[in-house]
């Protein structure tokens, strides 16, 4: 619905339940990639169909694997995904998975940092894309500043966070190549060509909040205060253009909370004139770097 105006009815806000759906990957080798999450960082195989893996814990897709052996890597300094962020619920459940990658992929390990909201490790999968495994530290020891989160690059030692939270369950856990606990796409980090377009797509037309930015380098976004469901960067993509076809991110999905809030959505991408797909189900559009999101409501309670 319109407002007399013209513009869309609503906030121009996504709801403040909204979250991160799956992350879809176009891989060349289906069953290493598999492997990749499913042993070392500790996703269960929820479905295998095909062409198509999906893994993830109990009901809930984290990662979506499509063999796409006839495509090529992008290049480095294309835009798409800098890193799948995946959020464990317990630092026990953390500490599994990174002894569980540590164990059976040891040259994945990138780096660790203490942020301040959250206590991260990153990895890179066997065909280059970047994860992110982390915990967040409850909300009410973040702090804001100007409607900005305070967050920080902190050197983690991850020999002395395995040695202060991982459990016997846990170890026993990596060993047989399982997890702990509930794992989930806690954000979802972009490689783009500049912050000023990634700040109007995201925030302006879709819908994100700015929750803090590093000048032209790195915008972070979210919705309902969490210290980002999103974020862009140029540090490796300055000036990259439209993606062509290639290995790497296939689709980012958002969840929000009701279909009202998708068809708020679709109203809104339409005043701005972004084409959409809808198939009844998601929306479906693509960013200034032809990054494909879909859009789709939660699942009805049972």
């Amino acid at each position: 619905m319109l407002t007399t105006n013209g513009t869309p009815q609503g906030s121009g806000l996504l709801a403040a339940d909204t979250g991160m759906g799956a992350v879809t990957l176009r891989v060349g080798d289906l069953d290493g990639m598999i492997g990749y999450y499913r042993d070392a960082v500790t996703l269960e195989l929820l479905s295998h169909d095909g062409p198509v893996a999906v893994l993830g814990r109990g009901t809930t897709p984290v990662m979506i694997l499509q063999h796409a052996p006839e495509l090529k890597h992008a290049s480095p300094r294309d835009a798409g995904l800098y890193h799948t962020a995946i959020l464990f619920d317990t630092r026990e459940a953390l500490a599994t998975a990174i002894y569980a990658v540590a164990s059976r992929h040891p040259g994945s390990f990138t780096g660790s940092a203490d942020h301040l909201v959250s206590e991260a490790f990153y990895f890179t999968d066997p065909e280059g894309n970047g994860v992110e495994l982390y915990f967040d530290r409850d909300r009410s020891q973040w702090s804001w500043v100007h409607g900005q989160v305070e967050m920080a690059t902190i050197f983690l030692d991850p020999n002395a966070y395995l040695r202060d939270h991982l459990g016997q369950a846990g170890a026993d856990a990596a060993a047989s190549g399982t997890g702990l606990g509930d794992a989930v796409v806690g954000h979802v980090h972009l490689s783009v060509g500049d912050v000023a377009s990634a700040r109007e797509f995201y925030v302006d037309r879709l819908g994100f909040e700015t929750t803090a930015a590093m000048g032209d380098q790195a915008l972070f976004v979210s919705a309902g205060g969490y210290h980002h469901h999103m974020a862009m960067n140029t540090w490796g993509s300055r000036g990259a253009g439209r993606r062509g076809l290639a290995l790497g991110l296939g689709k980012v999905e958002i969840v929000v909370p009701t279909a009202d809030d998708l068809g708020e959505l679709g109203e809104r991408m339409t005043h701005f004139g972004v084409p959409t797909r809808d198939d009844g189900r998601a929306l479906a559009f693509e960013d200034p770097w032809a990054n494909l999101v879909e859009v789709r409501p939660a699942p009805a309670a049972d």
